[in-house]
């Protein structure tokens, strides 16, 4: 006989003492949807929030993130109209707060694509709850990312269009298909129309359910061209099924593509502390790490302003720690190989830039660095703390903060001290740069609080198709 999940059960195996074949213990996961919620319970809890007016927290996030997101927009406009001596760049770190930005938020974007492609392939259930969100928050990181290559140029409006290989005018003034950063024009515009193709068919369902329950007229209208015609036949389902499935192994290799060729913008330079063939690896893991732990962020914050705890359980959370423990080692030890590899090649330029990354100008930015992707995680190896939300939110902001200072460690500590002494220089933040990194994130979050407003943060259709309705109705007994 089912009994209900307590409170304290919830993220645990569920124990029958005498529920095993032969009468022995048996333990299984809990159900992926807690508080004997049914089908109809989805539909509301869920779409409710886009349905009533916004409450006094979501004003006050959104108000905040429009803010700060102001300092964003300043930055991009006192670089257009000065110049891009605003910022910090000089000689010999041409290279600034644009590229660490660029590479950081394109970083962030990689959680969605696994969690919505891979997961989905290997049949991870846990996904379905938070596989929205990612997605959403794949689109806007591009999108932020975008921003900063363009504006790094100095002429963004020329840059957009000379980027790009399209007939023209200019003769035989073509782009040079031999510079990995026309390779990053290829991957990363790839890798956001797929993940916005991606996002938006996963909606169509759930936009369908949205126009259903609709009583104004314009907003069933609008609801209603966004859906499609989506009507929810058994035929419809089927092709739906098919297309999701394709897209998925579409976006997978993205995966490992993008923030590979990413890594290529480094990795095929002279420069000691870039020349190294680990970086490939090391830049996907290092995605995957830092994408998690602003998924992790973000479904903190959601799941208590939305009322989400039943479909956001502390089990989801905790799955995702122990992804972020796993990719912590991974870039923990790609840390260490690039130390090895360093004394070992033998290469006097690559030994001293590592003896500066630890002992120069900027060792306070490697001690954030490897305290907060090496140390910091450790803490997860315990269970109490994984399931412990204050302290996993706590850890998901310092990861954030220390994959940032990831990128700007490989930027500008590779730059300010090359080969020759007499060029050797410092990289210092103007307020131009802070705008543009502090605004950023406002940016991204202001395009997220909207998301969370009008779309549903969590994919109904996906939720109830691993629910037990009878289930469900009996617990809630």
């Amino acid at each position: 006989m089912s009994t209900a999940i307590r409170p304290e059960q919830i993220g645990h195996p569920e124990y029958l003492e005498h529920g095993g074949p032969l009468g022995g213990p048996d333990m299984h996961r809990e159900t992926l949807v807690t508080g004997g919620k049914k089908w109809a319970d989805v539909n509301q809890d869920v779409s409710c929030h886009t349905e009533r007016k916004p409450t006094k927290l979501w004003w006050g996030a959104f108000l905040v993130a429009f803010a700060t997101a102001q300092l964003f927009f300043f930055g991009l406009a006192a670089e257009v109209f000065v110049g891009v001596g605003v910022t910090g760049i000089n000689h010999p770190v041409g290279w600034g707060v644009f590229i660490i930005n660029f590479v950081f938020w394109i970083g962030i974007g990689h959680a969605g694509t696994l969690i919505s492609a891979i997961l989905f392939l290997f049949k991870q259930n846990w996904r379905t709850a938070i596989n929205r969100s990612a997605e959403a928050m794949t689109v806007f990181a591009v999108m932020t990312a975008l921003v900063f290559p363009l504006m790094h140029t100095g002429r963004p409006w020329y840059a957009a269009y000379w980027l790009l290989p399209l007939p023209n005018g200019r003769g035989p003034l073509w782009v040079n298909f031999n510079s990995p950063l026309l390779w990053d024009v290829f991957a990363v515009s790839t890798y956001g129309t797929i993940s916005i193709v991606f996002w938006y068919v996963g909606l169509v369902p759930d936009l369908a359910t949205l126009r259903d329950r609709a009583i104004h007229p314009i907003r069933k209208k609008i609801y209603g061209l966004l859906s499609l015609g989506w009507v929810g036949k058994n035929r419809g389902w089927r092709h739906y099924e098919t297309a999701y499935l394709m897209l998925a192994g579409l976006a997978t290799p993205l995966v490992l593509s993008v923030h590979t060729i990413v890594s290529f913008d480094f990795a095929v330079s002279v420069i000691p502390g870039w020349h190294t063939t680990i970086f490939p690896p090391y830049f996907v893991a290092g995605a995957i790490f830092s994408g998690f732990g602003m998924v992790l962020t973000l479904t903190i914050i959601m799941r208590k302003v939305f009322e989400l705890e039943d479909y956001i359980t502390v089990n989801h959370l905790e799955s995702m720690a122990k992804v972020v423990l796993l990719t912590s080692f991974v870039v923990g030890t790609a840390y260490i190989t690039e130390f090895v590899i360093a004394y070992y090649s033998g290469v006097e330029g690559e030994r001293f830039h590592f003896a500066n990354r630890l002992f120069g100008p900027y060792w306070w930015a490697s001690l954030i660095m490897y305290g907060c992707n090496m140390v910091v995680p450790q803490l997860l190896w315990f269970k109490s703390i994984r399931r412990s939300i204050p302290i996993l939110f706590i850890i998901t902001i310092f990861v954030n903060l220390g994959m940032w200072f990831e990128r700007y460690v490989i930027v500008v500590t590779s730059l300010q001290r090359d080969f020759l002494p007499s060029s050797w220089g410092m990289y210092n933040f103007q307020f131009a740069d802070w705008a543009l990194t502090i605004g950023s994130a406002g940016f991204f979050m202001c395009l997220f609080l909207i998301f969370c407003r009008v779309l549903p943060t969590i994919c109904m259709f996906e939720v109830k198709a691993f629910m037990d309705p009878d289930k469900s109705a009996r617990e809630a007994e």
